[in-house]
């Protein structure tokens, strides 16, 4: 089953409230039970369970992270969509603790039979925290 356009982006929008609610299940709803994800620094996940698995606890201890999107390319006969977003996400890096950080990125997303089979995420290497540029740590 293919999506149309609309539909694509209707996923999308919904996806995306998803995770504004923090909203794990909602989330994964998306996601095809073999869904491969592969983050920004190239860590992979094998299906459902174990991306929720990896996920529970970043959407339990990391409060306060959302995402803006910022543009989308939606390919109707290939369906894909490739996603850019800022992260917004109290900050982690030394002597920065809580203060708001933001980071660019973009997701591709590969659709089968209505759902994300393939999430391929990148991201910049560099943050702003209180107008500043610096370079992100692991």
């Amino acid at each position: 089953m293919k999506l149309s356009r609309q539909e694509l982006i209707k996923a999308l929008q919904g996806w995306n409230q998803a995770w504004e609610n923090h909203d794990l299940e909602g989330v994964i709803a998306l996601f095809d039970d073999d869904i491969l994800f592969e983050n920004w620094t190239g860590a992979k996940a094998k299906g459902k369970e174990a991306l929720r698995k990896a996920w529970a606890p970043w959407f339990a201890n990391h409060g306060g992270f959302r995402f803006i999107g910022e543009d989308m390319f939606v390919d109707e006969e290939d369906q894909k969509i490739l996603y850019r977003w800022i992260f917004e996400s109290p900050s982690f890096e030394k002597g920065f603790e809580g203060k708001p950080e933001r980071r660019r990125g973009v997701d591709l997303l590969h659709f089968k039979d209505g759902r994300i089979f393939e999430k391929l995420t990148y991201s910049k290497t560099t943050i702003e925290i209180d107008g500043k540029r610096m370079a992100f740590h692991l």
